[in-house]
């Protein structure tokens, strides 16, 4: 019998919330507010459980404060800058 356990490619918010131990109200909300990844299916979302890794990552690597409305915000703008790229060149 394999004991191993794999990753989900996605958390439900409850599962992400437990994870990250807040409210899943609290996560909810940051979601609602474009503070914090996630993917919307109909009424529903759902976490990458990258996103949550990336947290985790740099909290441990940079070993200071970590603002996932930040971390959102700066791909955003890499994901901008590479779509004008071509414009600007």
């Amino acid at each position: 019998m394999d004991t191993t356990k794999t990753t989900p490619a996605f958390y439900t918010v409850r599962e992400a919330a437990t994870e990250l131990r807040v409210d899943p109200a609290t996560l909810y909300r940051a979601i609602r507010e474009d503070g914090f990844p996630a993917v919307r299916i109909r009424s529903r979302y759902v976490v990458p459980s990258k996103a949550l890794q990336a947290l985790i990552d740099e909290a441990t690597e940079t070993g200071r404060l970590v603002d996932p409305r930040e971390m959102v915000a700066r791909r955003r703008t890499e994901r901008e800058l590479a779509r004008r790229a071509p414009e600007w060149n």
